[in-house]
């Protein structure tokens, strides 16, 4: 009977907070996820991770894809694949942010980039920036 009572208050308790976030119009879910590989698969594996964080909070997440190193062939309009996808969720709080010491390595242009891109100064310390400003990290890749 004791166990029964503290879920029904867990559920409570998780359902009220909730129900205070909606109210207050504060996002509850932060996440910033490091892109860094040319690997296409995992390109396809982060656009799908985050589909499937969008559908388990609905209205409640906030994402930054902090993309470096070989990744930024994600966003350079002439070779991705994915540009429809990455335009897609740019239109629902999922920011996509290119690494401009990168960019300068690769000889990359902003003008190259979607248009939906973002640039930052330095794709590591922006992570480091929001895991020190409590945001969630999520490494992207695939084994």
């Amino acid at each position: 009977m004791k166990k029964i009572i503290f879920l029904f208050i867990l559920t409570i308790v998780g359902a009220s907070s909730i129900k205070l976030n909606a109210q207050t119009n504060e996002v509850k879910h932060k996440v910033v996820i490091q892109l860094n590989t040319a690997d296409t698969t995992a390109w396809s594996s982060t656009i799908g991770n985050i589909k499937n964080l969008q559908k388990l909070w609905p209205g409640n997440l906030v994402v930054e894809v902090v993309i470096h190193g070989k990744a930024l062939g994600l966003l350079v309009a002439a070779k991705t694949h994915l540009a429809n996808e990455v335009i897609e969720l740019s239109k629902t709080n999922v920011q996509f942010l290119a690494c401009e010491n990168s960019m300068r390595k690769y000889h990359i242009d902003k003008s190259e980039l979607l248009t939906i891109a973002n640039t930052i100064p330095s794709g590591v310390a922006e992570v480091i920036l929001k895991q020190e400003a409590g945001w969630s990290y999520l490494k992207a890749g695939v084994n």
